[in-house]
């Protein structure tokens, strides 16, 4: 078995212009793919990120977070997988593309 992140990327979610009946659907079926994909375990952490934090370029740091445009880096996973293609398949399975988001799976250094 191996790790992977998954860097989950996704429009700023103070710009949307989803209804709430929308979000909670949204958020249901995120649970409904954790609960799936944890009991096979599959998932070995991660988390929502908030829109808090410091960008630090040559040790000196600003307020704000990595913006390009909208997007923004929403939150990451950690996987555990036989290979590229198994990681690739769960996050592809995942419900971040309902409102227009991406997912980038990368292999871990061990």
């Amino acid at each position: 078995m191996k790790n992977y992140i998954v860097i989950f990327r996704e429009p700023d979610g103070r710009q949307g212009t989803h209804t709430e009946e929308e979000i909670a659907a949204h958020r249901e079926n995120w649970a409904k793919w954790f609960a799936e994909w944890g009991a096979k375990g599959k998932l070995a952490g991660g988390s929502g990120l908030t829109l808090n934090g410091r960008i630090i370029r040559d040790g000196q740091a600003s307020e704000g977070i990595h913006q390009v445009g909208t997007e923004i880096v929403g939150g990451f996973l950690l996987l555990k997988a036989e290979d590229l293609d198994e990681a690739t398949a769960i996050a592809a399975s995942c419900p971040i593309y309902e409102f227009d988001g991406y997912a980038e799976v990368r292999e871990t250094q061990q």
